[in-house]
């Protein structure tokens, strides 16, 4: 008797997240390994939703110790702790986190208008990671022209045609207005994942709660 072969049953993920957020890092690739160990169960389709912590920092950035201070009040100690608990995650995850050449944070509106072009190209989770491999491990201005560019070249994308969405307003109505659809439907922090548009895992979360969650989602035992 022929076992019935079981097609991986499709889902689809919006991960909402910035591109300055270190645990959207840690979340992607938590989300990542989780759905490795569920490989040939689900058919994962990722968007990489827009979501702008700061959309009113100026493009030349601000020292991030002095912003993370007046944004949440944290003291010196609470912060070097924070940035040991992020370093020691992502190094778990795989991930290089760089304390020491990450000094500012950026607006970020640029790279998303490029990730909302990218996603139409194929290449949109390339691109994600080679902004976040630029901002968190190379501590990179990823509102800077050449960095976004060399991004793109990185993710496989034509530069050429960044350069002109760069030069343009392109996609720029597109993003707020999904950057305001995830602020209007409860979305206050990063990352967000919503499953097959209903069922949200917050925050970035160890791969075993992604992989349980989803199992759950699916209902695979």
């Amino acid at each position: 008797m022929n076992t019935p072969v079981t097609e991986p049953v499709p889902v689809r993920i919006d991960f909402v997240s910035d591109v300055v957020c270190p645990w959207c890092v840690i979340g992607l690739k938590s989300l990542e390994q989780a759905l490795a160990r569920l490989d040939g169960k689900i058919a994962a389709d990722v968007h990489f939703q827009p979501f702008e912590l700061n959309p009113q920092m100026a493009p030349e950035g601000e020292d991030i110790v002095e912003h993370l201070r007046r944004k949440y009040g944290s003291s010196e100690a609470q912060l070097a702790a924070s940035r040991e608990n992020i370093r020691a995650r992502g190094a778990a995850l795989g991930f290089e986190f760089r304390m020491d050449k990450r000094d500012r944070t950026y607006n970020t509106f640029d790279a998303h208008r490029l990730l909302h072009w990218a996603e139409g190209e194929g290449h949109q989770q390339a691109l994600k990671h080679a902004l976040f491999d630029a901002y968190f491990t190379r501590g990179e201005n990823i509102s800077a022209r050449d960095v976004l560019l060399r991004c793109v070249q990185q993710a496989g994308l034509p530069e050429a045609r960044a350069a002109q969405v760069l030069d343009s307003d392109a996609y720029a109505a597109e993003v707020r207005a999904q950057e305001r659809f995830y602020v209007d439907n409860g979305i206050q922090g990063v990352p967000a994942v919503i499953v097959n548009e209903r069922h949200l895992i917050s925050g970035g979360q160890p791969p075993e709660v992604f992989e349980q969650a989803l199992r759950q989602i699916v209902g695979l035992a």
